[in-house]
């Protein structure tokens, strides 16, 4: 190999010195913290359920996806990437995307889910965006809760029709069709229907947009029970923009209507298709040939779940071909008289969104629970998109694995998956380290905390298997019924732990509470029924209590009357909190012999879904619970505390926002006023108990549904529901007041690091070679991270002057010219910058690194090495090849070091904290791991030494080449120069072409692919890259090796300070005959 290759191989598997964290400037409105830095890890080996798609006219590489529940996703190249476009707005589900026909430019979303399963997300109207999807404006429409379809003009953009279905858990609010004709400024609704029906869908007829035919949808969701349909539902039409209606009753069913989808065959405008859900003899697909004033049935066919689905989409080139989405979507090819299933192998089903290219009917997009999948064959075979990271999670639990910790986590619709919260690789983090450990809906997995490979997970209403990760075989461990027993009453989100006292003991929540003392192999009740024991079909939905034939009554609702939180105290066995879906709370302190119940809280609504409850971890009276109303349209978060077991308790929720319900809490281990809540819109922090909340905001607008402490490595893992899992990766920084942190610079406690050497063999940085749409998530920076938050920034001369000539500026004040002194020591200022410094036990720098000098949070990584004995390069490296990166010095040992914040302003260095200590800790140890760190070291250290003089001989020798290249010239220009010294420098550089054989090689011979000696550079190279980045013992090879280029060094170093020598003389001779300029002679003038 040649010294490039051996320097380029030598520098790939070199890391960075210093690798700097996204830093996070103060937020000017909260906690100097609130933007701390977020990791996603993903996954996207499957992802959210998908609303709607929004393709570019003719461009259809280009387009939109919409998350029932994780934003909005915009690709240009067909999904090779995409870009998340609606993060931080006031909802996060989506499902409508529209663009503009007269201007793709302007985008048109509706927020809040319209399907009307358990899960479902609520919104705050209608957005628009007039530049592709950088900006939003929230148009109104707030209170409509969910939007399920947006239509614009298509010769007019000011002109906008919106249909909304309304709230799902409370009358009123924004229901019916609504109009714009200002583009979204006032809006006039068209049509209304009653305070519990809203609309579903609308047809425009395109020859005259007066003429609309519209279904209207009545339905309710509680906690207990759905009502999918009532007597406002049906088919309304309108011939003069929406003045008056006429519900049609010719050919359609009478009665209770529920969920109606509508379309028109865009081939033939007169032809519409609905699927009408209504009783057995009436529900089905049917027909109008007459743009709906006459409908006829045409088949029996029904989805399977009307209000999870019920859209029809017609083919654009053919009216007879009607797909109807459902868990396995249908085709007709006859007008909707019979239907067949479109091929689903290799992908998943509930499907929601359909796109038919208008070009080529055989080439479809379809977008459902399990994300987006593309065909070219008519459905026959699927692409599936595999790197949208929307995974929709109810429930995440990590485990205790070493050295990386893992996260297990149940999904909507996408099992219960595992994955590591950091990988050694040099990618990161990639969907094949996912795997699944349970199938079906998956909720709250436990992993036993002493053997990370036996893990718990979750499926559909109280499923339950143990998983053996060796094996991979699951054996189910649900409590079965005795023989007079009904089936217990388990919730959908079934709460499950294990005991802090008992790794092999579980915990199991339906109406009564179950123990197993054998990791689920037996079990036994502890407790009575502990709900309300209420008959939910006596209680009232919409004014009154509904018949048992009320369409899809109960259907996709758990049973009423089942347990939801649960923990036992790990300060006391047998003190055991449990939450109910009914609004009640019970405490035992005796492991279930005796159970005390609480009906009402303070502030808080009876009978509000107590959807989690923890005990303190450091006061065994303590205990805090969160309460779930939304399901009765109250979007307002509770969040309690108890300190005497429940007896009573105290509203903490303080400050925290309106809208947005609570979903979980969690406390600090370490601090106990550290707390964590995660809401419907974010997640929430207290320093101080729950006096003052503040958000983290580097997390998106999206559901949090699970908070769970990484004890051992201090880190918060955050389960979302569309933007899959989230960490928060060393969060000790929060345990500060805001009082601590204002006081001055605070460097803070580094974690102790894994001493270790990344892992190429997934190949050469992030991705590889395999492509930009690859999915990887990131690891958290490479080596031990530092962190410190700067009350104000170092700000230099001129940004100090411009600051104040701002504030004088926009007072309306004169900002007088400085004077040229003033600008002259703004123009020689050396930038203040700020300093970490990294010492041994025995007070050795090891390292230096520079931080960001600005107001707010920072962090930077120290790649656990020694300084980099390459020449100095002042340049950096712009268009590295993907093997090369920074280079970097020899491994530091295992052991303490400690770092201590300094700021450098106007030239002075000052430390202003520390120093912190933190340790090294060895990865691997045994195998082909040295024994000796030490002696490995010391040899690493002298082949740096030697790195360092060979590489700095290479650079000189080049430049005394240069120099006498220079001079050969200049003898030719000096009209006073001799011959011979002309021959004296060609003499030189004869000198020097036999000297660089030796240092850099034997060009003659190589340049014609032969074998020539190796050059002292190439040696050099290959020892460092041979030892610097492994940490076996030294090879005997490697150490023969170093006393051949060590015997070499010198008569090289002497050959080229001779030459140097000889060539300042010539130097001097050639100044003295007036010689042009050359490299680094200074002239002399008299």
């Amino acid at each position: 190999m040649s010294f490039s290759g051996v320097f380029k191989a030598l520098a790939a598997s070199s890391l960075f010195l210093v690798s700097g964290l996204s830093s996070a400037a103060e937020d000017e409105e909260g906690h100097p913290l609130s933007t701390f830095p977020l990791r996603n890890i993903g996954p996207a080996l499957t992802s959210g359920r998908v609303s709607d798609f929004a393709f570019f006219p003719g461009q259809w590489q280009k387009h939109y996806v919409a998350m029932a529940s994780g934003n909005l996703w915009k690709t240009e190249n067909n999904g090779v990437t995409w870009k998340p476009v609606f993060e931080h707005e006031g909802s996060y589900a989506l499902v409508v995307v529209t663009l503009d026909p007269n201007n793709p430019s302007t985008v048109w979303v509706g927020t809040g889910e319209n399907n009307s399963q358990r899960s479902v997300g609520y919104g705050d109207g209608v957005y628009k965006s007039v530049d592709g999807g950088k900006s939003w404006e929230n148009m109104g429409l707030e209170d409509s809760g969910h939007i399920s379809q947006i239509t614009v003009h298509p010769q007019n953009s000011d002109i906008v029709w919106v249909a909304a279905q309304g709230p799902l858990w409370n009358s009123g609010g924004e229901r019916g069709i609504y109009k714009t004709e200002d583009g979204g400024k006032i809006w006039k609704r068209i049509l209304k229907i009653d305070d519990d029906t809203g609309v579903n869908e609308f047809v425009i007829d395109p020859n005259n947009p007066d003429v609309i035919v519209a279904s209207s949808y009545q339905r309710r969701r509680h906690v207990w029970t759905l009502i999918n349909g009532g007597p406002g539902g049906g088919i309304h039409k309108t011939t003069n923009g929406g003045e008056k209606w006429r519900k049609i009753s010719n050919g359609v069913p009478g009665g209770d209507l529920g969920r109606i989808g509508l379309v028109m065959a865009p081939s033939q405008p007169n032809l519409l298709y609905a699927i009408i859900e209504a009783d057995d003899k009436d529900k089905g697909v049917y027909r109008s040939t007459d743009f709906g004033e006459s409908w006829e049935k045409r088949s029996d066919y029904m989805t399977t779940s009307p209000q999870y689905y019920n859209e029809l989409i017609v083919d654009p080139n053919n009216p007879d071909v009607v797909y109807s989405m459902s868990t396995f979507t249908n085709r007709s090819e006859d007008g909707g008289k019979t239907w067949n299933r479109i091929p689903f192998e290799s992908r998943h089903v509930d499907d929601h969104a359909l796109w038919i290219d208008p070009e080529n009917s055989d080439h479809l997009f379809i977008g459902g629970d399990g994300g987006v999948y593309e065909s070219w064959d008519y459905g026959n075979t699927w692409r599936h998109v595999t790197n949208l990271p929307t995974v929709q999670y109810y429930r995440a639990t990590p485990d205790n694995d070493t050295p990386f910790y893992n996260v297990c986590a149940g999904t909507q619709d996408n099992s219960s998956q595992c994955g590591p919260s950091r990988t050694t690789y040099t990618d990161g983090i990639s969907n094949a380290d996912w795997f699944f450990i349970q199938f079906g809906d998956g909720y709250k997995a436990q992993i036993d905390p002493t053997d990370p490979n036996v893990i718990y997970g979750q499926y559909q209403y109280g499923g339950l298997a143990r998983f053996d990760k060796l094996t991979g075989e699951r054996l189910s461990i649900v409590p079965h019924p005795g023989a007079d027993e009904d089936n217990y009453k388990w919730n959908w989100n079934t709460p499950l732990i294990i005991s802090p006292h008992d790794h092999k003991r579980l915990y199991y929540g339906a109406e009564k509470l179950f123990r197993s003392d054998d990791r689920g192999e037996s079990w036994v009740v502890v407790s009575p029924d502990l709900t309300r024991q209420l008959d939910r079909n006596q209680l009232e939905v919409m004014g009154r209590v509904w018949s048992v034939d009320a369409i899809a009554k109960n259907d996709s609702t758990s049973m009423y009357g089942s347990m939801i939180g649960l923990d036992e105290s790990p300060l006391v066995e047998g003190l055991i909190y449990v939450g109910m879906d009914d609004g009640l709370i019970h405490v035992t302190s005796d492991g279930g012999e005796n159970w005390s119940k609480i009906e009402s809280f303070p502030g808080v609504p009876d009978m509000s879904l107590v959807e989690d409850v923890i005990a303190s971890q450091h006061d065994a009276d303590t205990a805090y619970a969160v309460f779930d109303n939304h399901k009765r349209g109250d979007y307002e978060p509770y969040v309690l505390k108890t300190t005497n077991r429940g007896a009573s308790w105290t509203n903490i929720t303080s400050d925290l926002p309106e809208r947005g319900t609570a979903h979980t809490i969690i406390e600090d281990h370490v601090d106990p006023n550290l707390l964590f809540v995660g809401t419907e819109f974010g997640v929430f922090f207290t320093s101080d108990g729950g006096d003052s909340w503040h958000e983290l905001k580097s997390l998106p607008t999206i559901a949090v549904r699970d908070l769970e402490i990484q004890r051992r490595e201090g880190d918060l893992v955050i389960g979302t529901f569309g933007r899959g899992i989230w960490i928060l990766d060393d969060y000790s920084p929060l345990r500060a007041s805001q009082g601590e942190l204002e006081e001055g610079p605070m460097l803070f406690q580094p974690r102790d690091s894994w001493l270790y050497i990344e892992d190429a063999r997934r190949g050469w940085g992030k991705k590889g070679d395999f492509g930009t749409q690859r999915y990887v998530a990131e690891n958290p920076p490479y080596g031990a991270v530092i962190s410190y938050y700067l009350p104000e920034g170092f700000k230099s001369l001129r940004d100090q002057r411009l600051e104040d000539e701002g504030k004088k500026a926009k007072d309306g004040n004169d900002t007088p010219y400085p004077g040229w002194d003033e600008l002259r020591e703004e123009d020689r200022e050396e930038a203040p910058t700020v300093k970490l410094t990294i010492r041994d036990t025995e007070d050795n720098v090891v390292a230096r690194l520079d931080g960001p000098a600005g107001k707010g949070f920072h962090q930077v990584a120290w790649n656990m090495r020694y300084p980099a004995p390459h020449p100095v390069n002042l340049k950096g490296a712009d268009g590295r090849a993907p093997w090369e990166s920074d280079p970097a010095g020899p491994m530091a040992l295992p052991g303490t070091y400690s770092v201590t914040l300094s700021k450098r302003v106007e030239g002075a260095l000052e430390d202003i904290s520390g120093p912190q200590e933190f340790a090294l800790k060895p990865m691997f140890t045994g195998g082909l791991q040295a024994e000796n760190r030490e002696e490995l070291l010391a040899f690493q250290q002298k082949t740096a030494e030697l790195f360092r003089a060979v590489m700095g001989t290479s650079r000189a020798a080049g430049e005394i080449d240069s120099r006498i290249d220079h001079m050969i010239q200049a003898v030719v220009d000096t009209p006073d120069s001799t011959e011979a010294q002309a021959s004296a420098l060609r003499a030189l550089k004869a000198r020097m072409q036999e000297l660089k054989v030796t240092l850099s090689g034997d060009r003659t011979r190589s340049s014609r692919n032969e074998p020539s000696p190796m050059s002292l550079s190439s040696r050099i190279a290959s020892i460092a890259w041979g030892t610097w980045n492994a940490q076996s013992d030294v090879t005997g090879n490697h150490s023969d090796s170093y006393d051949v280029a060590a015997a070499q060094m010198p008569v090289v170093l002497t050959e080229l300070k001779s030459i140097a020598a000889d060539l300042a003389g010539l130097e001097a001779e050639l100044e003295a005959a007036g010689a042009p300029w050359t490299p680094s002679r200074i002239p002399d003038w008299n």
